[in-house]
């Protein structure tokens, strides 16, 4: 694949899904602490999302930042626009502003509550097709 392809296959992913998280491996097998983090709040939340694993080719990293404009991953995009990585995400998780920005309840009712540690997912997220490999 060429890397305007690659381009057009991260744009159409955040195009088609709702919540698309671009990580470092998979939702049930993290390459990273901070993807792993990301993952774990959307996991708690049980909401469905679109995850795309960047590492099997370094264009995809590449292309990302081009699109996003986010030099680090991993990268949350809801509604077509980022909301950052795992520090903003954990940060909108505990103050229970990305349930808010998901139209889901906060996990225990509480109003803040502490980002849950990586762990397995407890909802299976949707699986992207990863047809750049």
């Amino acid at each position: 694949m060429t890397e305007d392809q690659i381009r057009e296959f991260i744009q159409s992913s955040i195009d088609e899904n709702r919540v698309m998280l671009f990580m470092k491996g998979t939702p049930h097998e993290p390459a990273c602490g901070f993807s792993a983090r990301t993952a774990a709040a959307l996991n708690s939340l049980g909401v469905k999302y679109a995850a795309l694993d960047i590492l099997p080719d370094p264009r995809i990293r590449a292309e990302l930042s081009q699109v996003s404009g986010w030099p680090t991953i991993p990268q949350l995009f809801v509604d077509q626009e980022l909301v950052g990585g795992c520090d903003i995400v954990t940060e909108m998780y505990e103050s229970g502003e990305l349930a808010e920005l998901l139209g889901v309840d906060q996990p225990d009712g509480s109003e803040e509550a502490e980002a849950p540690p990586p762990a397995a997912p407890q909802q299976a997220p949707l699986g992207l097709e990863n047809r750049l490999s």
